[in-house]
């Protein structure tokens, strides 16, 4: 077991019953506050561990890293240095928010600085996605949305059982969860209609999946195999893909998701291993 993931793990901060957050679930966001600029920091109960204001305080000297990640605005520098390390600081912070430790414990004027109301913040993009891959994983979706398009009696696809299909989608119009997003406008064409018409989607919809932030880089061409994909998984977020159906429709053949898919997709956040403070409107 994952030291810091201890089911008998205990906080001095007070955590709700039914929490999200408790100690052992850490997970790594970017908040800013009305007198904070964004930085990085890590949900605990209905608080905010300020990762910058800790290692201000000297509290994760003991780690040895470039502390200015920790006071950027997203979390790829923090990212890129690797598993071992960000285990580690999460390791110090479960220690730091442990019940039988008071180095913090105790000590209203650090408190004060380290520790922040999530009601008094503002949760930021968590990331910069350069590139994001979406895959259709559910037997269940991929036969639901094939019914939808196709005749019922061929929806799943015969390769969907041999391959991992997935498609590329528009990194620029990934957003924040609250982020208001706009109805789409493009070419629809029902049965009836003997040309496609063009206005706005009258058939907006979303699929509630996980997503996956890689951060460990490889080279072009260089292969990662299934038991070496942990090692370039940073964490995990929820993920809303908003799709247009009626434009999805008439898009799906020849090539598939286009204007249909790219006007904006939500998540959550907070990262690794999932921060749940996740809506979509």
């Amino acid at each position: 077991m994952y030291k810091a993931n201890d089911p008998s793990l205990k906080s001095w901060v007070p955590v709700p019953a039914r929490s999200d957050f408790p100690i052992q679930n850490l997970p790594f966001g970017i908040f800013k506050t009305t007198k904070l600029a964004p930085r990085i920091g890590v949900a605990i109960g209905e608080h905010i561990a300020d990762l910058q204001a800790l290692g201000e305080a000297g509290l994760l000297d003991d780690i040895s890293f470039d502390k200015s990640v920790l006071a950027q605005d997203t979390l790829n520098s923090f990212i890129a240095l690797g598993k071992p390390l960000t285990y580690a600081v999460r390791d110090r912070l479960s220690h730091l928010l442990n019940v039988e430790n008071h180095e913090l414990q105790g000590n209203k004027a650090l408190i004060k600085k380290t520790l922040q109301k999530q009601s008094d913040a503002q949760m930021l993009l968590p990331v910069h996605v350069p590139n994001y891959t979406d895959f259709y994983s559910s037997r269940e979706h991929a036969t639901n949305v094939g019914a939808m398009f196709r005749d019922p009696a061929n929806a799943l696809l015969p390769n969907w059982l041999h391959l991992p299909v997935g498609y590329h989608g528009r990194a620029s119009s990934i957003v924040v969860s609250g982020t208001d997003i706009h109805r789409p406008k493009g070419q629809t064409k029902t049965d009836a209609e003997a040309i496609p018409s063009f206005g706005p989607s009258k058939s907006l919809d979303f699929e509630l999946e996980l997503a996956f932030i890689t951060g460990k880089p490889t080279a072009l061409g260089e292969r990662i195999s299934t038991a070496g994909a942990q090692d370039h998984i940073f964490g995990l977020v929820l993920f809303n893909d908003w799709s247009a159906r009626d434009l999805q429709r008439w898009e799906y053949v020849p090539l598939g998701p286009f204007l249909a898919k790219n006007f904006g997709s939500t998540i959550s956040p907070g990262w690794s291993p999932c921060w749940h403070s996740h809506r979509s409107r």
